[in-house]
């Protein structure tokens, strides 16, 4: 038998907290820019005003509990909540949207249970779920995608809405927003439209692509493409993603067939929304998900499910918080159901 050999030291090179969580958010970089050339200067203002929030929530509950500040900030975790919450929130939301989702992020859902390490729920997704359940109006407005209509408002009317929940004499809600793919279908499904017959609408083909929905299929391509490199990095771990992905494609496929005027195909599901966002940066955090190998195979195939269920029949639009959640619940459970066998223990 053959055996690959490499030259000493044997020893896999360790990777610090630090480095982990900025290489996370190097791999953002890409979906991030995508989303702010096609959402505009929203998502902009939503990442500064999530990372002062966060930064400043954490220092001042580190400060609380005689913890050291600065070095603990520089560990990056907070920074990359803040992103991953800036990033899912709609790209007009208004500013103490973004404020109250951080300071529930920072503040209840990680360190109310001890801070980084101890926190059994992703602190973005809770932070997410908070304003979703408490605000669900402002957190359906997302600006028209760059290329449909007349794009994205520009800046000075961006600031204004998003800050003084101001607007132009000329300018409503209604005419700087407009539902995203997943919603529409969604609505569109309640009032008798088929699938088929929304996207050829004149009112509504310019929001789909060939694949998904316009911008959206490019940004999750991006945030493919930064997860891979994650996974080649070995900072996310493959089985999570691979899981996700599978299970979300297979059953959407399966109801597709069977009818595909009601049911949006595998690839609209894969490229829509947050889909490439929760599988390598949100369902993947080492602190909240499975870390057995079975169980990382059960945790992402089942958030797929969960994400598609509660996109297909659920109350709200993407629901990949919820099913993120729900199943950092189950993740304990499942890891202690699926513990690899000990060598040599023949009661294992």
């Amino acid at each position: 038998m053959l055996f690959k050999r490499t030259p000493s030291p044997h020893i896999k090179e360790s990777i610090s907290v630090h480095d982990m969580m900025f290489m996370v958010i190097y791999a953002l970089i890409p979906g991030a820019l995508a989303s702010m050339y096609f959402f505009g200067w929203g998502v902009l203002f939503n990442l500064f005003i999530a990372i002062s929030t966060c930064l400043l929530t954490e220092a001042a509950i580190l400060q609380l509990r005689g913890r050291e500040v600065y070095s603990t900030i520089q560990d990056g975790s907070a920074l990359l909540t803040a992103c991953l919450l800036a990033l899912a929130l709609p790209s007009l939301a208004p500013w103490w949207i973004t404020v109250i989702a951080s300071i529930s992020a920072i503040a209840v859902a990680k360190h109310l249970y001890g801070g980084l390490g101890f926190n059994p729920f992703n602190p973005a997704m809770v932070g997410y779920i908070v304003v979703m359940i408490s605000f669900p109006l402002e957190m359906t407005l997302w600006t028209s995608p760059m290329g449909v209509g007349e794009g994205w408002p520009d800046f000075s009317t961006t600031f204004n809405w998003v800050f003084l929940g101001m607007l132009p004499f000329s300018e409503t809600v209604d005419s700087i927003t407009m539902a995203t793919p997943i919603e529409l279908i969604k609505t569109q499904l309640n009032q008798m439209h088929d699938i088929a017959e929304t996207r050829a609408s004149d009112e509504y083909s310019a929001l789909f692509s060939s694949i998904s929905g316009t911008g959206w299929q490019w940004i999750n391509i991006l945030f493919l493409a930064g997860g891979i490199w994650l996974v080649k990095k070995n900072v996310a771990d493959w089985r999570i993603p691979t899981a996700f992905l599978i299970s979300l494609i297979l059953i959407s496929n399966v109801f597709s067939v069977v009818d595909y005027s009601t049911n949006s195909s595998a690839l609209f599901h894969a490229f829509s929304g947050g889909t490439m966002l929760c599988a390598f940066f949100i369902a993947t955090d080492p602190v909240t998900a499975c870390t057995t190998p079975r169980g990382r195979w059960i945790y992402g195939a089942s958030i797929g499910a969960l994400v598609y269920i509660i996109r297909s029949w659920g109350g709200y639009p993407d629901g990949i918080a919820f099913a993120v959640v729900l199943m950092n619940i189950a993740a304990p459970l499942i890891d202690y159901y699926t513990q690899p066998k000990v060598f040599g223990d023949p009661d294992r």
